[in-house]
Protein backbone atom coordinates (compact mmCIF):
# COMPACT_ATOMS: atom_id res chain seq x y z
CA UNK A 1 0.00 0.00 0.00
CA UNK A 2 1.25 3.62 -0.76
CA UNK A 3 2.67 5.50 2.04
CA UNK A 4 0.55 8.72 2.78
CA UNK A 5 2.72 11.56 3.63
CA UNK A 6 2.25 12.73 7.11
CA UNK A 7 -0.47 16.37 7.58
CA UNK A 8 1.77 17.73 9.34
CA UNK A 9 4.49 17.73 6.50
CA UNK A 10 2.56 20.59 5.05
CA UNK A 11 3.50 23.19 6.99
CA UNK A 12 7.32 22.05 7.13
CA UNK A 13 7.15 22.43 3.04
CA UNK A 14 5.32 25.98 3.42
CA UNK A 15 8.41 26.79 6.18
CA UNK A 16 10.74 25.73 2.98
CA UNK A 17 9.14 28.05 0.80
CA UNK A 18 8.90 30.79 3.07
CA UNK A 19 12.53 30.51 3.97
CA UNK A 20 13.44 30.84 0.19
CA UNK A 21 11.43 33.76 -0.23
CA UNK A 22 12.38 35.27 2.38
CA UNK A 23 16.50 34.95 1.59
CA UNK A 24 15.68 36.09 -1.83
CA UNK A 25 13.78 39.32 -1.51
CA UNK A 26 16.58 40.66 0.17
CA UNK A 27 17.81 41.34 -3.84
CA UNK A 28 14.50 42.27 -5.50
CA UNK A 29 15.32 45.20 -7.94
CA UNK A 30 18.97 44.56 -7.53
CA UNK A 31 19.62 43.66 -11.26
CA UNK A 32 21.47 40.48 -9.58
CA UNK A 33 19.73 37.37 -10.61
CA UNK A 34 21.96 34.75 -9.41
CA UNK A 35 22.72 36.13 -6.38
CA UNK A 36 19.31 36.36 -5.68
CA UNK A 37 18.85 32.69 -6.93
CA UNK A 38 22.02 31.71 -4.55
CA UNK A 39 20.11 33.19 -1.64
CA UNK A 40 16.73 31.34 -2.03
CA UNK A 41 19.36 27.88 -2.68
CA UNK A 42 20.82 28.94 0.46
CA UNK A 43 17.72 29.31 2.75
CA UNK A 44 15.64 26.60 0.78
CA UNK A 45 18.52 23.79 1.27
CA UNK A 46 19.15 24.89 5.23
CA UNK A 47 15.48 24.51 5.96
CA UNK A 48 15.12 21.35 4.26
CA UNK A 49 17.57 19.65 6.58
CA UNK A 50 15.00 20.65 9.57
CA UNK A 51 12.34 18.62 8.07
CA UNK A 52 11.36 15.01 9.55
CA UNK A 53 11.40 13.63 5.88
CA UNK A 54 14.74 11.52 4.03
CA UNK A 55 13.83 13.89 0.91
CA UNK A 56 16.05 13.29 -2.78
CA UNK A 57 15.81 16.22 -4.84
CA UNK A 58 14.91 14.57 -7.89
CA UNK A 59 13.58 18.15 -9.60
CA UNK A 60 16.35 20.67 -8.86
CA UNK A 61 19.27 23.34 -9.79
CA UNK A 62 20.73 20.35 -12.18
CA UNK A 63 22.87 18.33 -11.99
CA UNK A 64 25.81 17.51 -9.43
CA UNK A 65 28.53 18.88 -11.65
CA UNK A 66 26.41 22.16 -11.80
CA UNK A 67 25.03 22.51 -8.49
CA UNK A 68 26.69 22.97 -5.26
CA UNK A 69 23.50 22.63 -3.65
CA UNK A 70 19.83 21.40 -4.20
CA UNK A 71 21.32 19.25 -7.22
CA UNK A 72 19.25 16.09 -8.78
CA UNK A 73 20.19 12.96 -6.75
CA UNK A 74 20.74 15.27 -3.26
CA UNK A 75 19.29 13.92 -0.26
CA UNK A 76 18.22 16.29 2.57
CA UNK A 77 16.33 16.23 5.74
CA UNK A 78 16.47 13.35 8.30
CA UNK A 79 17.73 10.00 7.23
CA UNK A 80 15.65 8.39 10.00
CA UNK A 81 12.46 9.69 8.20
CA UNK A 82 10.29 8.30 5.92
CA UNK A 83 11.78 8.40 2.33
CA UNK A 84 10.46 10.94 -0.52
CA UNK A 85 10.54 12.66 -3.70
CA UNK A 86 11.20 16.30 -3.78
CA UNK A 87 10.75 19.13 -6.87
CA UNK A 88 11.91 22.79 -6.16
CA UNK A 89 12.46 25.73 -7.30
CA UNK A 90 13.77 28.31 -5.10
CA UNK A 91 13.60 31.11 -7.51
CA UNK A 92 11.23 30.57 -10.10
CA UNK A 93 11.72 34.12 -12.41
CA UNK A 94 14.80 34.93 -11.62
CA UNK A 95 15.05 37.64 -13.63
CA UNK A 96 12.11 38.90 -12.47
CA UNK A 97 12.97 39.28 -8.96
CA UNK A 98 16.19 41.10 -9.95
CA UNK A 99 14.63 43.57 -11.74
CA UNK A 100 11.88 44.13 -9.02
CA UNK A 101 8.91 43.16 -11.70
CA UNK A 102 6.07 41.12 -10.67
CA UNK A 103 5.67 37.29 -10.31
CA UNK A 104 8.61 35.51 -8.85
CA UNK A 105 8.19 32.77 -6.20
CA UNK A 106 10.16 30.16 -4.57
CA UNK A 107 8.04 26.54 -5.35
CA UNK A 108 8.51 23.39 -4.15
CA UNK A 109 6.30 20.09 -4.28
CA UNK A 110 6.63 16.62 -2.18
CA UNK A 111 5.64 13.32 -3.01
CA UNK A 112 6.06 9.60 -1.98
CA UNK A 113 9.55 7.96 -3.26
CA UNK A 114 9.55 7.39 -7.02
CA UNK A 115 6.38 9.70 -7.77
CA UNK A 116 7.62 12.77 -9.98
CA UNK A 117 9.27 11.93 -13.23
CA UNK A 118 12.71 12.57 -13.18
CA UNK A 119 12.52 14.95 -15.51
CA UNK A 120 16.30 16.15 -17.69
CA UNK A 121 16.60 19.46 -17.67
CA UNK A 122 15.78 20.28 -21.14
CA UNK A 123 12.81 21.52 -22.46
CA UNK A 124 8.99 20.44 -22.83
CA UNK A 125 6.22 21.18 -24.92
CA UNK A 126 3.46 21.53 -22.43
CA UNK A 127 -0.42 22.08 -22.64
CA UNK A 128 -2.98 22.50 -19.73
CA UNK A 129 -6.38 23.16 -19.11
CA UNK A 130 -8.18 23.41 -15.60
CA UNK A 131 -10.22 21.17 -13.88
CA UNK A 132 -13.43 22.38 -15.96
CA UNK A 133 -13.09 19.95 -19.11
CA UNK A 134 -13.30 16.53 -19.41
CA UNK A 135 -10.34 13.77 -20.09
CA UNK A 136 -9.22 13.75 -23.41
CA UNK A 137 -10.38 17.97 -24.33
CA UNK A 138 -6.92 18.84 -24.83
CA UNK A 139 -4.03 16.82 -26.91
CA UNK A 140 -0.34 17.55 -27.91
CA UNK A 141 -0.98 15.99 -30.79
CA UNK A 142 -3.71 18.42 -32.37
CA UNK A 143 -3.31 21.58 -34.00
CA UNK A 144 -3.92 24.82 -30.94
CA UNK A 145 -6.92 25.53 -33.27
CA UNK A 146 -8.25 21.63 -33.00
CA UNK A 147 -7.47 21.88 -28.84
CA UNK A 148 -9.08 25.48 -28.75
CA UNK A 149 -12.10 24.78 -30.28
CA UNK A 150 -12.79 21.38 -28.08
CA UNK A 151 -12.90 23.92 -25.32
CA UNK A 152 -14.95 26.15 -26.61
CA UNK A 153 -17.28 23.41 -27.39
CA UNK A 154 -16.64 22.31 -23.87
CA UNK A 155 -17.59 25.76 -22.05
CA UNK A 156 -20.20 26.74 -24.42
CA UNK A 157 -18.97 30.07 -25.84
CA UNK A 158 -17.06 31.07 -28.84
CA UNK A 159 -13.42 30.32 -29.42
CA UNK A 160 -12.20 34.17 -29.44
CA UNK A 161 -14.17 34.26 -26.01
CA UNK A 162 -11.22 31.99 -24.69
CA UNK A 163 -7.80 33.23 -23.40
CA UNK A 164 -4.39 31.73 -23.36
CA UNK A 165 -1.39 32.00 -21.36
CA UNK A 166 1.90 31.41 -23.22
CA UNK A 167 5.78 32.46 -22.74
CA UNK A 168 6.94 35.39 -24.80
CA UNK A 169 9.58 34.08 -26.96
CA UNK A 170 10.53 33.61 -30.41
CA UNK A 171 9.96 29.70 -30.65
CA UNK A 172 5.85 30.83 -30.13
CA UNK A 173 5.74 33.35 -32.35
CA UNK A 174 3.49 30.80 -34.55
CA UNK A 175 1.45 29.74 -32.04
CA UNK A 176 0.65 32.88 -31.10
CA UNK A 177 -0.05 34.07 -34.83
CA UNK A 178 -2.73 31.29 -34.93
CA UNK A 179 -4.03 32.56 -31.88
CA UNK A 180 -4.59 35.23 -32.80
CA UNK A 181 -6.29 34.68 -35.76
CA UNK A 182 -8.84 33.33 -34.42
CA UNK A 183 -9.77 36.18 -32.24
CA UNK A 184 -8.52 34.57 -29.11
CA UNK A 185 -7.42 36.43 -25.93
CA UNK A 186 -3.44 36.10 -25.80
CA UNK A 187 -2.11 36.86 -22.56
CA UNK A 188 1.85 36.66 -23.11
CA UNK A 189 3.92 36.30 -19.67
CA UNK A 190 7.51 37.01 -19.16
CA UNK A 191 8.57 34.20 -17.33
CA UNK A 192 7.09 31.54 -14.64
CA UNK A 193 5.11 28.68 -16.24
CA UNK A 194 4.21 27.17 -13.10
CA UNK A 195 1.80 30.15 -12.13
CA UNK A 196 0.58 30.02 -15.35
CA UNK A 197 -0.57 26.74 -15.74
CA UNK A 198 -2.12 27.17 -11.92
CA UNK A 199 -4.24 30.38 -13.36
CA UNK A 200 -5.63 27.74 -15.76
CA UNK A 201 -7.68 26.51 -12.60
CA UNK A 202 -9.09 30.02 -11.45
CA UNK A 203 -12.01 30.50 -13.35
CA UNK A 204 -12.05 34.60 -13.03
CA UNK A 205 -8.33 34.34 -14.42
CA UNK A 206 -9.16 35.17 -18.03
CA UNK A 207 -7.08 32.20 -18.75
CA UNK A 208 -8.54 29.01 -20.40
CA UNK A 209 -5.42 27.23 -21.80
CA UNK A 210 -1.73 27.28 -21.41
CA UNK A 211 0.66 26.26 -24.47
CA UNK A 212 3.99 26.51 -25.37
CA UNK A 213 7.61 24.84 -24.50
CA UNK A 214 9.35 25.58 -21.71
CA UNK A 215 11.91 24.18 -18.64
CA UNK A 216 10.75 20.40 -18.31
CA UNK A 217 11.86 21.00 -14.71
CA UNK A 218 8.67 23.61 -14.30
CA UNK A 219 6.44 20.84 -16.32
CA UNK A 220 6.86 18.34 -13.15
CA UNK A 221 6.33 21.06 -10.83
CA UNK A 222 3.19 22.44 -12.74
CA UNK A 223 1.48 19.08 -12.57
CA UNK A 224 2.07 18.73 -8.85
CA UNK A 225 -0.43 21.99 -8.61
CA UNK A 226 -2.93 20.43 -11.08
CA UNK A 227 -2.81 17.06 -9.05
CA UNK A 228 -4.10 19.34 -6.35
CA UNK A 229 -5.98 21.66 -7.59
CA UNK A 230 -7.47 19.43 -10.66
CA UNK A 231 -6.92 19.95 -14.29
CA UNK A 232 -5.00 18.53 -16.82
CA UNK A 233 -1.54 18.80 -18.21
CA UNK A 234 0.27 16.92 -20.71
CA UNK A 235 4.34 16.83 -21.88
CA UNK A 236 6.51 16.16 -24.19
CA UNK A 237 10.35 16.28 -24.17
CA UNK A 238 12.21 18.01 -27.04
CA UNK A 239 16.25 17.59 -27.40
CA UNK A 240 18.16 19.48 -29.31
CA UNK A 241 20.92 17.45 -29.03
CA UNK A 242 22.31 13.74 -28.77
CA UNK A 243 23.78 14.30 -25.76
CA UNK A 244 20.88 15.47 -24.16
CA UNK A 245 18.78 12.46 -25.29
CA UNK A 246 21.86 9.91 -23.68
CA UNK A 247 21.42 11.43 -20.71
CA UNK A 248 17.54 11.35 -20.75
CA UNK A 249 18.20 7.44 -21.04
CA UNK A 250 20.71 7.54 -18.01
CA UNK A 251 17.76 9.00 -16.09
CA UNK A 252 15.34 6.35 -16.97
CA UNK A 253 13.34 8.02 -20.04
CA UNK A 254 13.26 5.07 -22.52
CA UNK A 255 10.37 6.44 -25.16
CA UNK A 256 11.60 9.89 -26.13
CA UNK A 257 8.84 10.94 -28.28
CA UNK A 258 6.29 10.14 -25.08
CA UNK A 259 3.47 12.35 -24.25
CA UNK A 260 3.04 12.62 -20.73
CA UNK A 261 0.03 13.09 -19.15
CA UNK A 262 -0.65 14.76 -15.39
CA UNK A 263 -0.22 11.54 -13.68
CA UNK A 264 2.98 10.63 -15.36
CA UNK A 265 4.34 13.75 -13.90
CA UNK A 266 3.19 13.87 -10.81
CA UNK A 267 1.81 10.81 -9.06
CA UNK A 268 0.21 9.86 -5.41
CA UNK A 269 0.04 12.24 -2.35
CA UNK A 270 1.29 15.20 -3.33
CA UNK A 271 2.28 18.22 -1.18
CA UNK A 272 2.83 22.18 -3.39
CA UNK A 273 3.67 25.37 -1.70
CA UNK A 274 4.47 28.53 -3.43
CA UNK A 275 5.84 31.39 -1.63
CA UNK A 276 5.86 34.94 -3.02
CA UNK A 277 8.64 37.01 -3.75
CA UNK A 278 7.61 39.88 -5.74
CA UNK A 279 3.74 40.80 -6.19
CA UNK A 280 1.71 38.63 -8.23
CA UNK A 281 -1.84 37.28 -9.55
CA UNK A 282 -1.47 34.24 -7.53
CA UNK A 283 0.33 35.36 -4.57
CA UNK A 284 1.18 38.32 -2.84
CA UNK A 285 5.04 39.52 -1.97
CA UNK A 286 7.34 39.43 0.99
CA UNK A 287 6.70 42.35 2.92
CA UNK A 288 9.27 44.34 5.17
CA UNK A 289 9.15 46.63 7.80
CA UNK A 290 11.62 47.84 10.58
CA UNK A 291 9.64 44.79 12.60
CA UNK A 292 8.45 42.10 10.89
CA UNK A 293 8.57 40.43 7.37
CA UNK A 294 5.21 38.95 6.21
CA UNK A 295 5.28 36.42 3.81
CA UNK A 296 1.70 34.95 1.70
CA UNK A 297 1.94 31.42 0.40
CA UNK A 298 -0.48 28.97 -1.21
CA UNK A 299 -0.35 24.92 0.30
CA UNK A 300 -1.99 22.31 -1.20
CA UNK A 301 -2.21 18.69 -1.30
CA UNK A 302 -3.93 16.26 -3.54
CA UNK A 303 -5.10 13.50 -0.68
CA UNK A 304 -7.70 16.33 0.68
CA UNK A 305 -7.94 18.42 -1.85
CA UNK A 306 -7.36 21.48 0.33
CA UNK A 307 -5.94 24.61 -0.71
CA UNK A 308 -4.81 26.93 2.16
CA UNK A 309 -3.47 30.48 1.24
CA UNK A 310 -1.18 31.29 4.57
CA UNK A 311 0.29 34.53 5.72
CA UNK A 312 3.09 34.25 8.14
CA UNK A 313 4.08 36.99 10.36
CA UNK A 314 8.09 36.62 11.27
CA UNK A 315 9.58 38.77 13.59
CA UNK A 316 12.95 40.79 13.17
CA UNK A 317 15.19 39.70 16.15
Amino acid sequence: MEHSLDRYVALEVVRVTEAAAMAASRWIGKGESDAADAAAVDAMRAEMQRMPVHGRIVIGEGERDEAPMLYIGEMVGDPSGTAVDIAVDPLECTTICAHGAAGSLSVMAMAGEGKFLHAPDVYMEKIAVGPFYPQGTISLDRTLTENLTLVAQHKGCAVAELGISILDRPRHQALIKEARSLGVHVILIPDGDVAAVIHTTQADSGIDLYIGTGGAPEGVLAAAALRCLGGTIQGRLVFSTEEQKRRAKQMGIEDLNRIYATEDLAAGDVIFSATGVTDGRLVQGVKRTSTHITTHSILMRSKSGTVRTITSDYRIK
